[in-house]
């Protein structure tokens, strides 16, 4: 069974940063793509970015704050967040496409407030 746990969430001051990790344990198949997802109170999922072997793409609200990147380890991937604003704070899920099927963790929070 495929489980992704995520790390690294918490409280952070305004224009600070943090940095999320995500390893998905229980295949031997290198993940087609990650990604992460947020879903602040009230508000719908959406996608913060997801990365494939040959492209990364970002959620509007956070280009040119937040860096995507696979890990060394198979089935890895992080998040780095810079500039953080309280419009972030949010749950941020990690997610893996693995042989047509799509797996979430169980999230993190990230809160962004003074």
């Amino acid at each position: 069974q495929v489980q992704l746990v995520e790390s690294g969430g918490g409280l952070v001051q305004p224009g600070g940063s943090l940095r999320l990790s995500c390893a998905a344990s229980g295949s031997v198949f290198e993940a087609n793509a990650m990604g992460w997802y947020r879903q602040a109170p009230g508000k719908e999922r959406e996608l913060v970015a997801f990365i494939t072997s040959g492209s990364t793409n970002y959620g509007d609200p956070v280009k040119g704050r937040f860096t995507i990147a696979r890990g060394n380890a198979k089935n890895t991937v992080y998040l780095q967040m810079n500039s953080l604003k309280p419009e972030d704070t949010a749950v941020y899920y990690c997610n893996a496409l693995m042989r047509g099927f799509y797996y979430w963790g169980q999230g993190t929070q990230v809160t962004v407030s003074s």
